[in-house]
């Protein structure tokens, strides 16, 4: 397993620290995005975070491992281009609605799991993440949430590198009367970053339609890891 894991190759931590086989052998090819690594280190997660990569998890042989990948696309945006839908627009006018903003995930992450089936989001995941606070002053957790009648509604957790904060998850109420909560607290959560003077913000996969509804565009590898060390640094 050393080698190749189903065409997926191991990235060592000590490549993670080589700025020469990062910037001659991982991204230029446009071949490979996925690697795998059974390092659950906290030191490991920031070092491929920085890098520019975003990981999940997955099990191969009944064995948990972290993937990292370093994605041939980034959705980013840029707050001049955030769209604030009518709906959303209804909601701000008639109601105050409070943004909380932590770095207590445990919460958060339980309301994702329960919202999404077969969640990558795995307990050494969390414990992984819990165990990064205080080790790196250039790299923060970030839980988000806002609430409906002392109750959690929507949010998501990610990570502060630098200038630019990154998703990793969220969920949102499939109450009724919570419909658009969930672009509700993407806005705020934008609206906040633009107002803490964020270069941007890393959605990570492009595939997902309401990322570009918000106002993301999709940048290729090569232009994102540009803006991303320029940010980071």
């Amino acid at each position: 397993m050393e080698n190749v894991l189903l065409g997926i190759h191991h990235l060592p931590f000590e490549y993670l620290q080589d700025p020469l086989v990062l910037n001659e052998l991982i991204y230029p090819n446009m071949y490979k995005n996925y690697y795998w690594s059974d390092n659950f280190s906290p030191e490991y997660y920031i070092a491929q975070a920085k890098a520019g990569f975003i990981a999940v998890t997955d099990y191969y042989e009944d064995q948990e491992l972290l993937l990292p990948e370093i994605q041939f696309t980034y959705a980013l945006l840029d707050f001049k281009d955030l769209h604030i839908s009518k709906k959303v627009k209804t909601i701000l006018a008639k109601k105050e609605v409070h943004l909380e903003i932590t770095q207590e995930l445990d919460e958060v992450v339980a309301h994702i799991n329960a919202s999404h089936k077969n969640c990558w989001l795995s307990p050494n995941y969390l414990q992984m993440l819990n165990a990064t606070k205080g080790l790196d002053d250039n790299f923060n957790l970030v839980s988000v949430a806002i609430r409906g009648k002392g109750q959690l509604i929507a949010g998501e957790i990610g990570y502060i590198i630098g200038e630019t904060y990154t998703s990793l998850s969220g969920f949102s109420s499939r109450e009724k009367a919570y419909r658009n909560y969930g672009t509700l607290q993407l806005v705020l959560l934008a609206q906040y970053l633009q107002t803490s003077g964020f270069a941007f913000w890393n959605l990570g996969q492009p595939y997902m339609s309401y990322k570009l509804a918000l106002g993301a565009k999709i940048y290729e590898r090569k232009t994102f890891l540009t803006r991303w060390f320029k940010a980071t640094h």
